[in-house]
Protein backbone atom coordinates (compact mmCIF):
# COMPACT_ATOMS: atom_id res chain seq x y z
CA UNK A 1 0.00 0.00 0.00
CA UNK A 2 2.35 2.61 0.93
CA UNK A 3 4.40 1.59 -2.14
CA UNK A 4 1.88 2.88 -4.38
CA UNK A 5 0.86 6.07 -2.54
CA UNK A 6 4.73 7.09 -2.59
CA UNK A 7 4.36 5.68 -6.71
CA UNK A 8 1.14 8.30 -6.77
CA UNK A 9 3.11 10.98 -5.18
CA UNK A 10 6.22 11.01 -6.74
CA UNK A 11 5.00 13.02 -9.31
CA UNK A 12 5.17 16.12 -6.85
CA UNK A 13 8.76 15.85 -5.90
CA UNK A 14 9.31 16.51 -9.88
CA UNK A 15 7.12 19.16 -10.70
CA UNK A 16 8.43 21.59 -7.04
CA UNK A 17 11.74 20.33 -8.40
CA UNK A 18 10.92 21.83 -11.59
CA UNK A 19 9.63 24.98 -9.82
CA UNK A 20 12.49 25.43 -8.14
CA UNK A 21 14.68 25.36 -10.85
CA UNK A 22 12.48 27.70 -12.53
CA UNK A 23 12.78 30.10 -9.98
CA UNK A 24 16.60 29.74 -9.19
CA UNK A 25 16.94 30.57 -13.41
CA UNK A 26 15.27 33.44 -12.75
CA UNK A 27 17.07 34.42 -9.57
CA UNK A 28 20.71 33.50 -11.19
CA UNK A 29 20.44 33.79 -14.76
CA UNK A 30 22.59 31.75 -17.04
CA UNK A 31 19.76 30.00 -19.44
CA UNK A 32 20.89 26.64 -18.17
CA UNK A 33 18.58 25.49 -15.45
CA UNK A 34 15.48 26.05 -17.48
CA UNK A 35 15.98 22.89 -19.42
CA UNK A 36 17.29 20.97 -16.16
CA UNK A 37 13.66 22.21 -15.11
CA UNK A 38 12.04 21.42 -18.48
CA UNK A 39 13.13 17.63 -18.36
CA UNK A 40 12.08 17.66 -14.84
CA UNK A 41 8.64 18.86 -15.15
CA UNK A 42 8.53 16.26 -18.06
CA UNK A 43 9.52 13.58 -15.41
CA UNK A 44 6.62 14.71 -13.55
CA UNK A 45 4.23 14.46 -16.07
CA UNK A 46 4.97 11.15 -16.80
CA UNK A 47 5.32 9.63 -13.40
CA UNK A 48 1.59 11.33 -12.98
CA UNK A 49 0.57 9.49 -15.98
CA UNK A 50 2.02 5.99 -15.38
CA UNK A 51 2.99 4.22 -12.52
CA UNK A 52 6.70 3.56 -12.85
CA UNK A 53 9.56 2.73 -10.36
CA UNK A 54 11.30 5.71 -8.89
CA UNK A 55 14.93 4.49 -10.09
CA UNK A 56 13.02 4.62 -13.33
CA UNK A 57 12.33 7.63 -13.09
CA UNK A 58 15.66 8.96 -12.08
CA UNK A 59 16.83 7.38 -15.53
CA UNK A 60 14.13 9.14 -17.45
CA UNK A 61 15.00 12.71 -15.60
CA UNK A 62 19.00 12.11 -16.56
CA UNK A 63 17.80 10.91 -20.38
CA UNK A 64 15.85 13.94 -20.78
CA UNK A 65 18.29 16.26 -19.01
CA UNK A 66 21.40 15.29 -21.32
CA UNK A 67 18.32 15.65 -24.37
CA UNK A 68 16.72 19.17 -23.14
CA UNK A 69 20.54 20.80 -22.72
CA UNK A 70 21.57 19.57 -26.11
CA UNK A 71 18.19 20.82 -27.48
CA UNK A 72 18.38 23.94 -25.65
CA UNK A 73 22.16 24.45 -26.98
CA UNK A 74 21.45 23.59 -30.56
CA UNK A 75 18.18 26.45 -30.13
CA UNK A 76 20.61 29.56 -29.02
CA UNK A 77 23.20 28.56 -32.10
CA UNK A 78 20.47 28.40 -34.25
CA UNK A 79 18.66 31.59 -32.75
CA UNK A 80 21.55 33.85 -31.29
CA UNK A 81 20.37 36.51 -29.07
CA UNK A 82 21.26 40.20 -30.59
CA UNK A 83 22.73 42.34 -28.29
CA UNK A 84 23.37 46.45 -28.45
CA UNK A 85 27.22 45.74 -27.10
CA UNK A 86 28.72 42.58 -29.00
CA UNK A 87 32.06 43.09 -27.38
CA UNK A 88 30.71 43.53 -23.52
CA UNK A 89 32.52 40.62 -22.44
CA UNK A 90 35.32 40.87 -24.97
CA UNK A 91 37.39 43.20 -23.41
CA UNK A 92 40.56 42.63 -25.98
CA UNK A 93 38.16 42.72 -28.77
CA UNK A 94 37.11 46.59 -26.44
CA UNK A 95 40.92 47.45 -27.15
CA UNK A 96 41.41 47.37 -31.04
CA UNK A 97 42.51 50.81 -32.19
CA UNK A 98 43.18 52.17 -28.52
CA UNK A 99 47.08 53.76 -28.61
CA UNK A 100 48.41 52.78 -26.04
CA UNK A 101 51.66 53.19 -24.28
CA UNK A 102 55.44 50.79 -24.50
CA UNK A 103 56.26 50.75 -20.85
CA UNK A 104 58.96 47.73 -21.34
CA UNK A 105 60.44 47.70 -24.70
CA UNK A 106 59.14 45.47 -27.57
CA UNK A 107 62.33 43.61 -28.54
CA UNK A 108 62.05 40.67 -31.09
CA UNK A 109 58.95 40.84 -31.27
CA UNK A 110 57.72 40.77 -27.37
CA UNK A 111 57.30 43.61 -25.03
CA UNK A 112 54.68 45.33 -22.44
CA UNK A 113 52.05 47.69 -22.68
CA UNK A 114 50.12 50.14 -20.64
CA UNK A 115 46.03 49.66 -21.04
CA UNK A 116 44.71 52.38 -18.50
CA UNK A 117 46.00 51.09 -15.20
CA UNK A 118 46.65 47.74 -16.36
CA UNK A 119 49.88 45.92 -17.90
CA UNK A 120 49.56 43.80 -20.96
CA UNK A 121 52.15 41.46 -22.71
CA UNK A 122 52.01 42.92 -26.82
CA UNK A 123 53.85 41.39 -29.94
CA UNK A 124 54.56 43.57 -32.77
CA UNK A 125 57.40 45.71 -34.49
CA UNK A 126 60.68 46.74 -32.33
CA UNK A 127 59.61 49.95 -29.97
CA UNK A 128 60.89 51.84 -27.18
CA UNK A 129 59.61 52.45 -23.39
CA UNK A 130 57.59 55.29 -23.92
CA UNK A 131 56.47 54.95 -27.68
CA UNK A 132 52.89 54.98 -28.02
CA UNK A 133 51.46 52.36 -30.25
CA UNK A 134 48.01 51.20 -31.88
CA UNK A 135 46.49 48.13 -30.86
CA UNK A 136 45.22 45.82 -34.47
CA UNK A 137 44.07 42.82 -32.68
CA UNK A 138 44.72 39.96 -29.99
CA UNK A 139 45.66 36.32 -29.80
CA UNK A 140 44.08 35.42 -25.98
CA UNK A 141 45.69 38.19 -23.44
CA UNK A 142 48.41 38.82 -25.74
CA UNK A 143 47.74 42.27 -27.25
CA UNK A 144 49.55 43.00 -31.37
CA UNK A 145 50.64 46.05 -31.53
CA UNK A 146 51.88 48.36 -34.53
Amino acid sequence: MTATLSLLQDHWGWLVFAALLGIAEVMIPGVFLIWIAIAAAITGLVALALPIALPFQFLLFAALSIAAVYAGRRWYVDNPVASTDPLLNDRTARLIGQTVTVVEPIVGGEGRVKVGDSVWTATGADADAGARVRVVGADGTMLRVE
